[in-house]
Parts: C-alpha cells; structure tokens; sequence
C-alpha cells in the first residue's frame, strides 16, 4: 500500500473517530498529493519520494505558521497548527539523531571525497538527495560545515 492510499484509508478511520484535527491534516495532505497526481508532467502517478517531499514541505509549513501564530499571541491557532504537524510527521521516515546523522554525513563526505569546506557544495548535493525527508537541510548543512572545518 502506498502513501496516498494509506492517507485515503486514514481519512476513513479518522471520520468514524470523530477526530477534527487528524481528519483536517490528512485531508490537506489529500489534496497536497491529487495536485501532485495532476500536475503537468504528473502522468497521473505519485511516488513515495514526491509524497515524503510533500509532506516535509507541509510539516515546515505548520510549524513556521505555528511560530508566527505564537509571535501574535494567538496560542489556540499555534496549538492546531502544531497538532496538525504532529499528524504530517507521522507519515515521515524516521528522524536521524545527530550521532547517525554525523555517522551518514562522514560516509558521504568519504565517498565524494571533499577534503575542505571549499567542497562543501559537492558533498550538500549528494547529502541532501540521499537523507531527504530523514533529517532537515539547516542540520545538515550545518553539520557538513563543521565536518569540513
């Protein structure tokens, strides 16, 4: 089963749980995906690869809505915004901790073979491709920085 019909089966249980939050996230990870499904250049399929770029996409969305709510003093808007993350996420590979991430990025760096910062750009490229959805792109650069220094 693949991301779209898990979501399409998870809108289903969410509606006979009466879930409000859950069933509005999921519904707007729905219509993020038909978009997607019906793009030009779609040819009407949706990866799980797309899916999870979606959802980090949406996920980083909530929570910068959820700071700005914050910074406005409207917490009861931040709070749905963060419950809202908290769904998006549980569709998302696995974080990595900063010791795997490390572990990963030290691979990487071996296998393009960057010995300064001034490479940095090379070993971005192939750590961004391959950790995708599985850690942020501001730890990463910043932890490829201080690998590089």
């Amino acid at each position: 089963m693949d991301l779209f019909e898990t979501i399409s089966a998870d809108i289903k249980k969410a509606m006979l749980a009466r879930e409000k939050v859950r069933l509005e996230a999921l519904r707007g990870i729905k219509k993020e995906f038909l978009e997607a499904k019906t793009a030009k250049g779609a040819e009407g399929g949706l990866s799980d690869d797309a899916a999870i770029k979606i959802l980090v996409k949406m996920a980083k969305q909530r929570h910068e809505s959820a700071r700005i709510y914050q910074e406005q003093s409207r917490p009861e808007l931040a709070e749905n915004e963060l419950a809202e993350a908290a769904v998006i996420e549980e569709y998302l590979p696995k974080q990595l901790s900063d010791e795997e991430l490390t572990a990963e990025l030290k691979d990487i760096i071996a296998q393009v073979g960057a010995t300064s910062a001034k490479e940095m750009g090379k070993v971005m490229g192939v750590a961004t491709k391959a950790l995708a959805g599985r850690a942020d792109g501001r730890a990463i650069q910043a932890k490829v920085k201080e690998l590089l220094a």
